[in-house]
This record gives structure tokens, sequence and C-alpha cells, in this order.
């Protein structure tokens, strides 16, 4: 079979497979809030190409092409951020072709390929196509502007096959952000360094992009386009080197003395289950690392809260506070039966062992939340925040948030493996209705207390988010219990699901 001909079949049967995939028609219907957001994105990008027009169109001291080449120091790393939001680990479809008579690279540099021609860029010609019309098309005409926005589009590529890099290495160590971070901060370097230095330098070095976009030069392209390559071949060998490794299940194990945790007998089957969930966490590669990062995230923005201003207007005070106790939630609780997909048949064992589970599960994470509480709490006693909000908020993510992340308990239908991470079974990276249920987690909180502050007072709304915490919280029971209920309606599909997908 031609190179091409095995592509093209290649990408048809990672699609059929995630048409396939037991969460298609979750992911589908879920897929529609994601575009929704996706479209006041895009929205929002219109607003800011149109702000930067008009910047350009009267400015004497910069160009249109120097502007936004002088903003890209800013745009690249927002764009490598979302993609950790939005995008999740590359996984890979290549078991069923191990065995066939094709080029080991064949599965992997499809794999590229397709996320060099994602469709998801697209959404950043929202932001330069507009700036185009208004600001560079008519001064500078039709080959430069395809030019600026074809180096903007290999920008971009590049960019994605940065953060497919960045993600597999922090896969296999969470150390591996230390490399992120110094790129990002050698980037920064004209920030600080220089007789002029500042933010002014860094765009100004920058700006020379456009500049020589303007006169002709083609060493931006050339430049870009080598960089490009030259990334491409190191994610090709990093995602071949990671792919066989786990194919063939070559790993150092690590012995570790778990501990007992005998001092949760006393609690009967709950104190069983809140065993295992530790012990998952303690002792399976994915659990542990989810756990950890959500530790690191929840730590990095306490810290920003605490020593800087930067997020001390209302909003964003609402926003990052609700954000910081949410987090453990969002990253693990949000998977909730997805991880247990891999022992389900020994959960339905016994009757309601499940509901057991939950209600271990509700605690733990329950618990969890003392760990923002009290890394927050120097913000309340530097005067910055109040002991009440940060207390209502905390309530109201152990009552409505966790609510809202618990029913994905009855929609969960796809196991995730214990250990392996590159290797997919169906060639779904992202969970849509997980995306969604998230959206609602984050959004309606937020929302719910902007309202609330301009109707009432500040105290009298964190007296209200207190007490519809407080509510869900004393009626977990109840709500907990309909929602194994529900679960049990589905259990014969939601099984047969969680095996397939092993």
């Amino acid at each position: 079979m031609k190179p091409l001909a095995l592509f093209n079949a290649l990408r048809r049967h990672r699609k059929l497979a995630g048409k396939r995939a037991v969460n298609f028609e979750q992911n589908k219907t879920a897929r529609g809030m994601v575009y929704i957001a996706g479209s006041l994105m895009i929205v929002y990008l219109v607003f800011i190409a149109i702000m930067f027009a008009l910047i350009a169109n009267d400015s004497s001291d910069v160009t249109a092409l120097e502007l936004m080449f002088g903003l890209a120091p800013f745009i690249l790393p927002i764009d490598f951020g979302v993609r950790f939001m939005a995008q999740q680990t590359p996984a890979q479809l290549i078991k069923p072709y191990v065995l066939l008579p094709i080029s080991r690279y064949a599965c992997i540099d499809t794999f590229i390929a397709t996320s060099l021609w994602n469709s998801g860029y697209l959404i950043w010609l929202a932001l330069f196509l507009p700036y185009c019309l208004m600001a560079v098309l008519f001064s500078y005409g039709v080959w430069c502007t395809v030019g600026f926005l074809l180096l903007w589009w290999l920008l971009i590529m590049l960019d994605s096959q940065w953060y497919s890099i960045v993600r597999t290495l922090i896969v296999d160590s969470q150390l591996w952000w230390l490399l992120p971070i110094a790129v990002y901060a050698l980037l920064a370097t004209p920030i600080f360094l220089g007789q002029h230095a500042g933010i002014e330098k860094l765009m100004e070095l920058w700006s020379g992009i456009g500049t020589a976009i303007e006169h002709g030069s083609a060493l931006p392209f050339l430049v870009v386009f080598l960089l490009l390559a030259g990334v491409v071949a190191i994610n090709r060998l990093l995602q071949y080197k990671h792919i066989w490794r786990e194919l063939a299940h070559v790993e150092t194990t690590k012995l570790r003395s778990v501990s007992k945790f005998a001092f949760l007998d006393k609690y009967g089957i709950q104190g069983e289950y809140l065993k295992l969930e530790m012990k998952s966490i303690l002792r399976n590669k994915n659990p542990r690392k989810s756990f950890i990062s959500a530790f690191m995230i929840v730590l990095l923005f306490s810290v920003l809260i605490v020593f800087t201003d930067v997020y001390d207007g209302q909003f964003m005070t609402n926003f990052w506070c609700i954000y910081d106790y949410v987090v453990f939630g969002s990253v693990l609780l949000i998977k909730i039966m997805s991880t247990e997909g891999n022992y389900i048949d020994g959960l339905m064992v016994h009757k309601e062992n499940i509901l057991s589970l939950f209600h271990a599960k509700y605690s733990f994470y329950s618990v969890m939340l003392l760990f923002p509480f009290m890394l927050m709490l120097p913000v309340v006693f530097s005067g910055k925040w109040s002991l009440l909000m940060v207390f209502s908020y905390g309530v109201f993510t152990a009552g409505f948030q966790y609510f809202v992340l618990f029913q994905m308990a009855v929609y969960n239908k796809q196991t995730i493996p214990l250990n392996t991470k590159f290797i997919s079974k169906s060639g779904i990276e992202n969970n849509y209705f997980q995306i969604a249920a998230q959206m609602v987690a984050f959004i309606v909180p937020v929302a719910l207390v902007s309202v609330l502050q301009s109707v009432v007072s500040l105290n009298t709304s964190y007296i209200i988010m207190l007490a519809v915490g407080l509510l869900f919280i004393a009626t977990n029971r109840l709500w907990l219990r309909n929602i194994y209920a529900r679960m049990m309606v589905r259990r014969y599909d939601n099984m047969e699901s969680f095996r397939a997908s092993r």
C-alpha cells in the first residue's frame, strides 16, 4: 500500500473508532455546549482583532504587521495554556496494527499529521482574519496578507507540537513542568535584561518578524519551518519511544510499602472503600499523577492569590476562590466510576457496594477541601478576603458542586486505564460530556454569586451560598442514593461499556 493510501486508511479507521466508541453519543450531545463556548470565544477574539486593528491604523510608531507579531510572545503561551484545559493527553490507536506488515512509524506519523491539520486551529482565524481585513490587506496587498496568515499558521502548528512533547513528558514525570517554565522564562528575559528592559523591549524584538515580512524577507518563514520540522521529528521519536515501551510493558517496577490505614477499620465497609481510594492513588500511575497535578494546581493558584494583587477584583476573587476549591473535583471526581471500570464486576457482587463507594468518595474529597482552605487563610489574615467568603465557598463546593460532579457516575461508562496512558483503544482523546459538566461546575457558581452580589450585600451573598452548600451537604445521603438508583437502572449498559473499553 502506498504511503498516502495507508495514511488515508489509518485516518479513516481512527474516525470510525471514534464513532464506535462507547461514549460517542454522550460526546455528540455534550459537544454542543463546547461549541457554544467556542462560539463565544470567537466573538471575543473578533472584538480583540477589531480593537488591535484600530490601534494599528491610528499608530505612527508601529505598523500593523509589527504590532501583531509583537504580541506573539503573549498569544503563543495563551494557545499553549488553553490546550492543557481543552486537549487531553495524546492517545494513539495502535494495537490493531502491531502485527500488520506496515512501518512501525505509520500509526505515529498518521497521529502527528492529524494533530498538525487539526480544525481547532481555525478558531485563531477569528483573531487574524478580521485584523488582516482591517489593517493589513489594503495597506500591504494580497501577498503580504497571505504571508502573514501563513506564518501565523506555522507558529500555531509549532505550538501544537510543542504542547504534545511537553504533555507527553509530563505524563512521565511532573518534574518536566520545569521545561516549559524554563523555556518561557528564557523567552521573557528581554523584560528584565538590558538598558531598556521591559515588556516594550520584548515586543520590539518580536515585531522584527513583521518588519522582515514587510521587506519581503523569507527568513522568518525559513526559521519557523525549520523549527517546526525539528519539533515534529522530536515529537515523532518521543511518541514512538513511549508507545512501544507501553506496548512491551517495559517499565521498572518499584516496590512500595503502602500503609494498611488500620485507623479506617472502625468505619466498616465505607472505611474499606476509603482505603481503596487512597491506595488507588498511591499505587497506580494515572490516578497518582492526576492527584499530584490537582495538588500542584491548587498550590500554584493559592500562592498567586496570596502574594500578588492580580486577582483582587471582586469577580476574579469569586472565580479563583471557587476554582481553587473545585480543582480536586474537576480533575479526579469528574471521572468517577471510570477508574472503577477496571474492576466493575467485583463492585457489583454485593448489594449497595457502589452506594458505600459513593459515600466514601464524598467523605474523601470533602476532607481534601481543607487543603485549599488552609492555603487561602493567609489571604484572610492579610485582610484581602473575608473568612466568611472563604468558608462559605468551601461549603458550597462540598455541597452543590460535588452534587453536580457526582452526576457523572451515571453517565461515565468508559474505563480509564490505571497505568497505560499513550495507547487508546478507541482513539477518543476528549470526553466532551465531562467537559460540559466541568463548565457547569465552574460557570453556575460564579454566575450565581455575581447575580447575588448585584442584588444584596457581599456578606448576605456569602450567607446564601453557605446555606445552599449546607442544604446539599445535609441531604447528601438522599442525592447519593438517587444517583446510585439511576446508575443501577443503567448498570447492564454501563458494565458492557466498561468491559468493551478496557
